[in-house]
């Protein structure tokens, strides 16, 4: 069944429905951007005022945040009306809380969380080809900046969520490419993850098998050599 709704909360923030679409401008600037994308990130549970307002302007709250704060939600409940988002639907309100309330939404962030996860089940179930394909759709979409401009605690630890899904997907990427003999590209996905985070343990054993299975069929001459730093990088940490 097709999404009623597709919510993209990475990239360029924007809401798709009926053939018409809703983009930062019109949710209210920057401020309403990061009500809409705080309540999108937490759908699934009421958000209280006091929270909604500490990520909106974090210590920095204006003398009238109340009517600031009304005036935000109003104008993004109206912009998602002129999509046809029907009563009490959009940003809910009850006993001075708030949820994002579009009914079968698809909603990126949370489609990449899904993602990743299909993927990894399908690699242990040596379902290759389902875990390519659900693996590629996680990093498509986690690799996509989260509100760039913006340096708020919440917002950072977001986008360190979804730097843990790309570094998944590359993993499954990684071990996919190996087992269909694509040596070199498997190499590429785990050295690509280790440059992210070279603290990674599981970049790092990743990389190892990636290099030793390419050894094997004479790939590892031919990888470039800032992936056999890595390499030796890796081997040197796991000798401490």
């Amino acid at each position: 069944m097709a999404p009623d709704a597709r919510i993209y909360l990475c990239g360029r923030v924007t809401v798709e429905r009926n053939g018409r679409a809703l983009t930062e401008a019109a949710v209210g600037g920057r401020q309403g951007r990061l009500l809409f994308t705080y309540l999108g990130t937490r759908r699934t549970q009421p958000v209280s005022r006091p929270q909604l307002i500490g990520a909106i302007w974090e210590s920095r709250t204006p003398p009238s945040v109340e009517t600031a704060i009304n005036a935000i939600v109003s104008k993004l409940r109206a912009a998602l009306r002129t999509l046809g988002v029907p009563r009490p639907h959009g940003v809910a309100s009850d006993v001075g809380t708030y949820q994002l309330v579009v009914p079968s939404a698809w909603i990126d962030i949370e489609e990449a969380r899904t993602a990743i996860d299909r993927a990894e089940g399908a690699l242990r179930g040596n379902a290759l080809s389902n875990a390519w394909a659900a693996a590629n759709v996680a990093a498509a979409i986690a690799r996509q900046p989260f509100l760039p401009d913006e340096e708020r605690l919440w917002v950072q630890q977001q986008r360190a969520q979804l730097l843990r899904v790309w570094r998944r997907a590359l993993l499954v990427l990684s071990a996919v490419s190996l087992r269909n003999g694509e040596h070199e590209l498997g190499i590429q996905h785990a050295a690509d993850v280790l440059a992210a985070e070279p603290f990674d343990e599981m970049a790092c054993q990743a990389l190892m098998r990636a290099h030793a299975v390419g050894s094997l069929s004479g790939v590892e001459r031919n990888t470039p050599r800032r992936n056999r730093d890595r390499l030796r990088h890796a081997r040197r940490r796991r000798r401490r």
